[in-house]
């Protein structure tokens, strides 16, 4: 049987709210999922506190995936088995939805400046439960509104890095992401290592992690064994997963379409207490 352990909710940029996620996971098949939203831990916790995790027919892995500061490249650690409570934590994921709710208004204001009538009500309105709203968010309103064919071509001309309506955000450095997550009982795991964009960044950050997410969608065949290797080298957990959204414009549509084997997701796994 598969595992998954890169997946969305729709309390970050997904478009399954996570009792629709597990589902999805059961139907397909999935022995392992790991929820991994962008920067929170709320869908885990909705399950958690709906009596959905632990689940009967599939071992969930609480996660989350952080954005991380580094000037030039896009850096994401991903948190595995982590205390969804953990104070510290908590405080990271409070300033950093602060600083995406400023970012996203800029980000409006900026679009209205070109000519792109849209309201921070109509982000909202397609962010639903999500707090952590984001450039993704946004672009779904543009593609709505027919200004752009997809996401792809509204990063590209209005919301990517350099472009009309981009606008930075505060991002916590990589060493207190890592640190944050092992404070918070996690292995941390450097994120789709080729849209990092930088191997010699990759490697450094491979001396402070716990795993590398080898295997991925985007990746090749000649990445995934450069990433083994370099994994292999810093005695890293090889962790890989879909990056699953729910929507057609990432890099798979379905989930079960990209997937582990079990013997690589099962070394993340930690069974909750009342499976022990």
């Amino acid at each position: 049987m598969p595992a998954d352990l890169h997946t969305h909710t729709n309390f970050s940029d997904g478009s399954f709210s996570p009792e629709e996620l597990v589902a999805e996971a059961k139907k397909v098949g999935l022995t392992y999922l790991a929820v991994t939203d962008h920067d929170t831990v709320d869908g885990v916790r909705y399950l958690y506190e709906n009596n959905l995790y632990p689940n009967k027919g599939i071992k969930i892995i609480p996660g989350i995936e952080i954005s991380a500061s580094n000037p030039e490249h896009d850096v994401h650690i991903v948190g595995y088995n982590i205390d969804i409570y953990d104070s510290r934590l908590s405080e990271m994921i409070n300033e950093i939805s602060e600083s995406r709710w400023t970012r996203f208004s800029e980000i409006v204001k900026k679009l209205q400046e070109n000519k792109y009538p849209i309201r921070e009500t109509d982000v909202l309105q397609v962010a639903g439960a999500s707090r952590s709203i984001g450039r993704f968010h946004v672009a779904r309103v543009l593609v709505k509104a027919g200004f752009f064919k997809n996401i792809r071509e509204a990063f590209e001309k209005m919301l990517g890095k350099d472009k009309p309506a981009y606008a930075p955000r505060y991002f916590p450095e990589i060493d207190e992401v890592v640190e944050v997550i092992h404070q918070a009982g996690g292995l941390a795991c450097l994120a789709h290592p080729k849209l990092v964009g930088d191997d010699f960044l990759v490697e450094e950050i491979c001396k402070k992690v716990d795993a590398l997410e080898v295997f991925y969608p985007f990746h090749t065949e000649e990445d995934v064994q450069r990433y083994k290797t370099l994994a292999s080298q810093y005695n890293l957990l090889l962790g890989g997963g879909s990056d699953f959204h729910g929507t057609a414009s990432r890099f798979v549509s379905a989930l079960g379409e990209f997937t582990i084997p079990n013997e690589l997701a099962e070394k993340f796994y930690i069974k909750p207490d009342s499976e022990v």
